[in-house]
């Protein structure tokens, strides 16, 4: 009979609580048993990783290729929230995700693909880069997808490429959360926005154009160009936007992002005002912790875990040589009312 090892009747169970297996399917993937569901092998192993327990060597896959990952930065909650969803699903079908996050002045995306391509990657994952850029030059893709090398863009897209993409429909966004303004009474609507030459912006721009025309509150869409601030995706450049549009007399602001919405709480409460009494502010992305804001943010949801799925699934299909569609997959938004927007109750 084997000695009683301290500790480890209580490490069974508690990986078993929480990959919500018994103790005797964690034990049978621990020493690396066959008939285990890869669903519930992952479980165990997701479980070990949350626990803080190292993962015995056996467990340690062999890895099937090496990914890149390019993201803007990460001081946008949404962009780390993509990258973990997106490194969770590289890593369940065997692959090593290659993270490489950019900031200003430091490693560019044109460098960090040198250094991906020195290191023979299988594929790539471009999120929000400059393929939503439209004054940038889209031969960098092009030249990768002519040496072979399977790419998906993610959150913009650009005419031409030999590539899958995948985004939101920003257009939808702008469109849900005007309509819930108007529905709360608001009549003075504007929407504080990030820098016009990206995909996405655009795309939020005529979004709110059309809804203002389609709500009454704009004659025609040349007119509703007359509630929008552009500034920076940032919060400063949030607070910066709805700066005018509050000292324009709007009462309800659409934000490009929640980090915007944040400055635009901000600007208002700068200016006395309170939210949602007398501004309703609407953000976008649904960042982690963006419920537990002060107030909790009324924001238009964009659907990370989807999107992080059918980017990974298309890619996986390139490499594969099956193909993936080269149409772009466009995911629905969810409007997630909280309390940052509240019925006006006069003008």
């Amino acid at each position: 009979m084997s000695p009683r090892v301290p500790g480890v009747r209580t490490r069974l169970t508690d990986l078993a609580e929480q990959a919500g297996v018994s103790t005797a399917t964690v034990s049978r993937v621990l020493n690396g048993k066959s008939g285990v569901a890869s669903e519930t092998r992952q479980a165990v192993l997701q479980a070990l990783d949350l626990l803080g327990y190292e993962r015995p060597e056996k467990l340690r896959n062999r890895s099937a290729g090496l990914i890149g990952l390019v993201v803007p930065e990460l001081t946008n909650p949404v962009f780390p929230a993509f990258a973990q969803q997106v490194e969770s699903m590289l890593s369940q079908r065997g692959y090593t995700p290659l993270l490489c996050t950019q900031s200003a002045g430091g490693t560019t995306e044109d460098e960090y693909v040198e250094i991906l391509l020195e290191h023979d990657v299988d594929g790539i994952v471009f999120i929000s880069g400059l393929h939503a850029d439209t004054t940038a030059n889209m031969t960098r893709y092009e030249k990768l997808r002519a040496r072979g090398l399977p790419i998906v863009l993610v959150n913009g897209f650009a005419a031409g490429i030999d590539a899958p993409f995948v985004s939101p429909d920003d257009s939808a966004a702008t469109r849900l959360a005007v309509r819930h303004l108007v529905s709360l009474g608001h009549r003075k609507v504007g929407l504080a926005i990030g820098p016009d030459r990206f995909v996405p912006t655009r795309r939020k721009i005529d979004g709110f154009l059309a809804a203002m025309v389609q709500q009454g509150l704009a004659d025609d869409e040349v007119a509703a160009r007359g509630h929008v601030a552009s500034s920076l995706f940032t919060v400063e450049g949030g607070q910066a936007a709805a700066g005018e549009l509050l000292d324009a007399g709007h009462t309800g602001i659409v934000c490009g992002s929640d980090l915007m919405a944040l400055g635009a709480i901000r600007a208002a409460r700068s200016r006395d005002l309170r939210v949602p009494d007398d501004v309703s502010v609407v953000g976008y992305d649904d960042s982690p912790l963006i419920a537990f804001t002060d107030p909790p943010l009324t924001t238009v949801r964009q659907p990370v875990a989807s999107m992080a799925q059918a980017a990974v699934t298309a890619l996986v299909a390139e490499i594969s040589g099956s193909g993936a569609p080269r149409s772009e997959l466009l995911f629905e938004p969810e409007l997630v009312v909280r309390e940052s927007t509240a019925a006006r109750t006069a003008d």
